[in-house]
């Protein structure tokens, strides 16, 4: 596995009694840090420097080769404590890590009026830079390039040669591109997110108490509030479209000069009122000298309205009555459309939102949705019955928030249930083996129980006579271990789910061998439905773990024989090869899911079977299995028409 570090750069003075924590760094321009005047600086610098005040450590920084800094987080006895790494989001570590710190992104930059890149097909054929050691070229070494690689040292050598027509696109991360594109004025985003990533500290497993340290600093930072403040002053909105600060130096020099001309202008002005008196015979000279200081007002006036419709964002001003007293164009049609309305739901009436801002004299800030894109809407009372509405996209930002979220709630819930799969294991435990002992002792009692009914007919169990209260004990013990081992089941969902994943016990597998092993272990639900297998002849084998897989199929097959009709149901497996892509798909002609279905049908504890004893655990443990082995699974369904399951696996070499 590779990993791409940032830089992390802290100064710190020698103290001989106080401990340290030593992190290793192997480049010089981390992607989220930047230097001013020379001077190193950013949010990962800002950070290390309070986890050093927190835990009262020394923070050390050693500069070495990528190939080393590999081996000496490996090497417990290496003189480095922790690196930091931004790797893909589908990258798995065997090292301890923190919690998560930030989510970023890698998307496609071209320039203005080029086509834009909805996937990765339309690189194909393209010259794309790729940053050396970045976490972009991480991710491509285990996937197929299909385009004309370009490697570059810096992202914003990468933007350079796409100004110079050198490369078609370049593939940079989102926080970079955003300080580089103010710069790059030709160059645009051109693509959603083509890669995720996140941003951890890692360390050797020996030192695991300074990885707890680390993390106790940071839950710290994050419960006070600081953390969310070192976000917000370094990865803060406003810099992806416009670099705000110079845009308001540019006008304001624009201002200067135009008062500056206004200036001369009144100068001029004056000169000539007074010379129209000692001058008459000078009066048409001097005329044709104001009409030309009037048409470079004039022009300069034009550039600077051109200043104003530049600005992406949307910029309106209007009245009560809602009339256009000045605008730049920009999306001020969403503000009139039915589909935008605010991220509750709510519907958005522009008439109603000015009245009301107009009437408090209070502005209105707003976080707004129009089909699949996320804005803001700021509306500010100004003059007397006017107000300025400001509209900006803020759909990266809302998705890069989410993305942070998910993240958090999923490393928190995987704690959470490998501490309720431990609690309920153990009452587990002694119900099965009070359950066994009451099934044997049932059994040895029933000759005795026949016995003494014989010698006192009338004696009853319970209120019932003993033949009918022996079975119905029976009876209530198969229930008892039946809902015992339901309980297991869940419980071993949830230990699954929160279990980390060993990639070093991987051998090869056929994808055949576990179709056939799972249609034996699932013959008992598939025997009311027709099932069809369709093996390849050449055997897919990939690399991963038999049982794993076993669980997966063995649920898709359950699941799609719940979606069935008992009868006439029809399940289709089927395996096969694409180039050096294994196969394995899963076809019923069941029940099918609607949209909002699918969307959730991975989240764990979601589940449409509750009343019918589903756990919701299922789809998300395969799904977590399917990512452990770098697999794909892609689900297709319809309503009435069933659902196509497509798991797809890299063969192995």
């Amino acid at each position: 596995m590779r990993f791409l570090f940032l830089l992390l750069i802290t100064i710190s003075l020698p103290v001989l009694a106080q401990e340290s924590i030593v992190f290793g760094v192997h480049s010089n321009t981390a992607p989220l840090e930047w230097r001013n005047n020379g001077v190193d600086q950013g949010f990962n610098v800002e950070l290390m420097n309070r986890i050093g005040q927190l835990t009262d450590k020394r923070i050390i920084v050693r500069r070495k080769s990528f190939q080393q800094l590999v081996k000496d987080v490996h090497n417990p006895n290496s003189d480095i404590d922790v690196i930091a790494v931004v790797s893909p989001v589908n990258i798995d570590r065997q090292l301890a890590q923190s919690d998560p710190i930030y989510a970023t992104h890698a998307k496609a930059y071209t320039l203005q009026g080029k086509a834009l890149i909805n996937n990765w097909a339309d690189l194909v054929g393209k010259r794309v830079a790729i940053k050396k050691g970045a976490f972009v070229e991480v991710f491509l070494s285990d996937h197929l390039q299909n385009f004309d690689r370009v490697d570059v040292d810096l992202y914003e050598t990468g933007f350079k040669l796409l100004t110079k027509n050198q490369v078609d696109v370049v593939i940079a991360e989102s926080f970079v591109a955003r300080r580089l594109l103010p710069l790059y004025p030709s160059v645009r985003s051109s693509s959603d997110a083509l890669i995720y990533g996140a941003f951890n500290f890692v360390a050797n497993g020996t030192k695991a108490k300074q990885m707890y340290q680390i993390n106790e600093a940071l839950r710290q930072l994050k419960i006070s509030g600081e953390y969310d403040q070192l976000v917000n002053k370094w990865f803060g909105t406003g810099r992806e479209k416009v670099d705000l600060t110079s845009t308001d130096n540019r006008l304001f020099a624009f201002v200067i000069l135009v008062a500056i001309i206004s200036a001369v202008g009144l100068v001029y002005t004056g000169f000539i009122s007074a010379s129209l008196r000692r001058h008459t015979k000078a009066l048409d000279a001097e005329l044709i000298q104001r009409k030309r200081i009037e048409a470079e007002i004039s022009e300069l006036s034009k550039q600077f309205q051109s200043v104003l419709d530049g600005i992406p964002d949307g910029v309106t001003i209007v009245n009560k009555e809602l009339q256009h007293l000045w605008s730049n164009d920009n999306n001020i049609h969403l503000l009139v459309s039915d589909e935008f309305y605010y991220i509750d739901h709510d519907v958005f009436i522009l008439r109603m939102a000015v009245l009301d801002v107009l009437t408090s004299q209070k502005s209105l800030t707003a976080d707004m949705v129009y089909q699949q894109q996320f804005w803001q809407l700021q509306i500010h009372p100004i003059a007397q019955e006017q107000v300025v509405i400001l509209l900006a996209e803020s759909t990266e930002q809302h998705r890069l928030r989410q993305a942070n979220e998910e993240a958090s709630r999923l490393a928190s819930l995987g704690e959470l249930s490998a501490g309720i799969a431990h609690e309920i294991n153990n009452p587990t435990g002694l119900i099965v083996h009070a359950v066994s002992l009451f099934t044997a002792a049932i059994k040895d009692l029933t000759p005795a129980a026949s016995h003494y009914q014989k010698q006192n007919p009338f004696w009853l169990i319970a209120g019932l006579p003993p033949d009918v209260a022996i079975d119905e004990l029976q009876h209530s013990c198969g229930t008892i271990e039946e809902g015992s081992k339901r309980i297991s089941r869940i419980v071993n969902d949830l230990k699954r789910y929160a279990m980390p994943h060993i990639a070093d016990e991987y051998t090869q597998v056929c994808l055949n061998d576990v179709v056939q092993v799972a249609q034996r272990l699932t013959a008992n639900q598939t025997k009311y439905h027709q099932i069809t297998l369709k093996l390849s002849e050449s055997s897919p084998m990939i690399k991963g773990d038999a049982q794993q897989l076993h669980q997966v199929l063995i649920n898709l097959i359950q699941n799609a024989c719940n979606a069935c009709l008992a009868e006439q149901g029809a399940i289709v497996i089927e395996t096969s090869i694409e180039d050096d892509i294994a196969i394995l798909s899963i076809k019923d002609n069941g029940c099918g899911m609607n949209s909002a279905t699918l969307k959730r049908i991975t989240e764990p504890f979601f589940t449409t079977r509750r009343n019918e004893g589903g756990s919701g655990l299922g789809l998300s443990v395969c799904s977590k299995i399917i990512k452990e082995h770098h697999g794909e699974m892609q689900i297709q369904s319809s309503i009435g028409k069933g659902t196509q399951i497509r798991l797809t696996f890299a063969l192995a070499q």
